[in-house]
């Protein structure tokens, strides 16, 4: 489909989701993963206030570099990791086609 990508999500449990998401939108992964039904709580509405959206990237996908809100918010998460990043924060674009990103725990 046009103005479409694939983003492959791994839930809590390990089980892999490939989700279609709309270029056009300016939607990002966590309103993404709320659209299919993952357990993505986005608690904050996307302002990068509660990590309840938090990543981990999996794939060799190049993403911009992370914000000051989403350093900071991440610095007070838990279950952090080198790889971890804010679903709410990645933007939805032709760049990130292919993603592959697993759930952090609760």
């Amino acid at each position: 489909m046009e103005n479409t990508i694939n983003v492959n999500i791994i839930d809590r449990k390990g089980k892999s989701h490939l989700l279609e998401a709309p270029t056009d939108m300016n939607l990002n992964i966590m309103e993404i993963c709320k659209a299919y039904d993952l357990p993505v709580e986005g608690t904050c509405g996307g302002m990068a206030l509660c990590a309840s959206c938090q990543c981990y990237l999996e794939s060799d996908t190049k993403l911009p570099e992370q914000g000051d809100s989403e350093l900071a918010m991440l610095a007070e998460a838990f279950h952090v990791k080198d790889n971890s990043r804010l679903g709410c924060q990645i933007r939805i674009t032709e760049d990130i086609d292919g993603i592959v990103l697993r759930l952090a725990p609760k």
